[in-house]
């Protein structure tokens, strides 16, 4: 069985701490590989790698450094197909999902490529007599990422392509449940010239997780995760003294207006709530019905259900794939017991489709109408193919359930109203807004992120606020005066 190891100083390092965990292709339920899960020492070894690095990369020219990002760029583009086809294999989604998943690294890394106009300071020039002052940004040194198994490929590239073009060194450690995809960036980015050192891979679990929190020389931490692990990896983090920015969980709703286009709301919530099977934490978990458009909505997203083709990923006629393994899918089904318990309609009971007893970690599409906000369906993070539709009477009911919501990634509604789309988009608190998008997640050059429980941190990812993350900021005051005018003055400095 193929051995996955880590990637330290620009070649492939093979674990030593003789721990691993299996490696499953989710649409057979086939275990295929072990990845080797490192020890503290291993991570200990990957960081002081990224810290030898440092001074020479930070030296490096900006124009430079946009040479080999341009260059990165390119060979990842070049190799998407192979991208795609190991977060399929690993993963579990269909592999047009997986390319558009690079699809949208990949504009992260175009964002970089802009580097010598992205970190231009600012210049006074006679801001008092003969003195000048300026601003630069600065890289902080060595920093780490820790990624989700839902995006293997993309979410790494929204951590580290700043990361690196700001001229810090940087040390990845990705979801055990798909490694490969990362060995595979590494490898790629050490074939596009990045210096050896500068970008490096530890695979593991806790004990690698807790190696990187703890370690001085890791400056700044970059999370994409679950609620829980977020909060204590901030925690942790931030009583370490390092800079930190965790993206957390969500409950994403999408409320339909009265008003709506009947047939593209139902579209996007089928669309937003199955793709990828449920995984993506923009992913649309809660349909919000408004008033009479309750039942024909349910009816139409229903029928469209009906028509998704579910089946392995590397098929080109399926649409949804399996979940990421065994537990994760018994967890997510276990959502449609308790939402009948509870006193939710199941209106399409994903394990009932024939896909869900076969081999591989298949759960149809499932639906709940007439959910509640005391359920568990609606108080957790399901993150999985079952959509909830929960009915309200007017747009101020449904304003308020979405706000009074622990979580607040992403939101949107759908009407023909302007003024109520503008209303909605002063009114919901979320950091990501959708109008007519059921899934508005931002292009690279705005930048990624929630409210309340879904951040940790007061710093989105990606675009001009992951520049600011991964660098700080510095003025200088500078005065090249007569030496003959010189002389000693006690008061405090003014402007003059």
């Amino acid at each position: 069985m193929e051995q996955i190891s880590h990637y330290i100083a620009g070649q492939v390092a093979p674990g030593a701490s003789g721990r691993s965990g299996p490696v499953f292709d989710p649409a057979t339920g086939i275990e295929t590989h072990r990845v080797d899960f490192a020890s503290a020492e291993e991570v200990r070894t990957a960081i002081a790698a990224a810290a030898a690095a440092f001074p020479a990369w930070r030296a490096t020219s900006l124009s430079r450094r946009a040479d080999i990002l341009f260059r990165i760029r390119d060979t990842l583009d070049a190799h998407r197909s192979e991208i795609a086809a190991h977060i399929t294999a690993q993963h579990g989604k269909v592999l047009s999902d997986a390319s558009g998943e690079v699809a949208r690294g990949l504009e992260n890394v175009e964002f970089a490529c802009g580097i010598p106009h992205l970190l231009k300071g600012e210049y006074s020039e006679q801001a008092s007599t003969d003195l000048d002052v300026y601003s630069i940004r600065q890289p902080l040194g060595v920093v780490a990422g820790i990624s989700p198994f839902n995006f293997p490929a993309m979410v790494p590239m929204w951590m580290f392509a700043n990361a690196i073009a700001c001229g810090n060194t940087f040390v990845l450690k990705p979801s055990e449940k798909d490694p490969s995809p990362a060995m595979r960036i590494a490898e790629l980015l050490s074939e596009a010239g990045l210096p050896d050192g500068v970008f490096n891979v530890v695979h593991g679990d806790r004990v690698a997780v807790d190696a990187i929190l703890a370690d001085p020389d890791v400056k700044a931490v970059s999370f994409v995760g679950s609620t829980p692990v977020a909060r204590a990896i901030h925690e942790s983090a931030t009583r370490s003294g390092k800079r930190v920015q965790a993206l957390a969980g969500a409950k994403n709703h999408m409320i339909v207006l009265p008003d709506a286009d009947l047939d593209m709301a139902a579209d996007a919530a089928v669309s937003a709530g199955f793709g990828s099977a449920g995984e993506r934490c923009m992913a649309i978990s809660v349909v919000v019905a408004v008033g009479a458009i309750g039942d024909p909505l349910v009816a139409a997203i229903k029928e469209r259900m009906a028509k998704v083709r579910i089946g392995d990923g590397r098929d080109a006629q399926s649409e949804m794939g399996p979940l990421v393994t065994r537990e994760h899918r018994d967890r997510v089904a276990s959502y449609l017991d308790s939402g009948r318990g509870q006193g939710a309609t199941v209106v399409v009971d994903g394990r009932q489709d024939p896909v869900s007893t076969g081999t591989g970690f298949f759960l149809g599409v499932s639906l709940l109408d007439r959910v509640t906000p005391e359920m568990d369906c609606y108080r957790d993070e399901i993150f999985g193919p079952v959509l909830s539709v929960v009915r309200v009477e007017t747009y101020e009911d449904a304003i308020r359930l979405v706000n009074e919501n622990p979580w607040g990634n992403g939101a949107a509604i759908f009407t023909r109203d302007g003024g109520a789309a503008r209303r909605f988009q002063f009114d919901v608190e979320a950091g990501m807004v959708g109008i007519n998008v059921p899934i508005p997640v931002p292009v690279g050059y705005y930048s990624f992120g929630g409210w309340k429980q879904s951040l940790f941190g007061d710093t989105h990812i990606y675009g001009p606020e992951g520049i600011h993350f991964y660098t700080r900021g510095k003025v200088v005051t500078s005065r090249w005066p007569d030496p003959a005018t010189s002389r000693v003055d006690l008061g405090f400095p003014r402007t003059r």
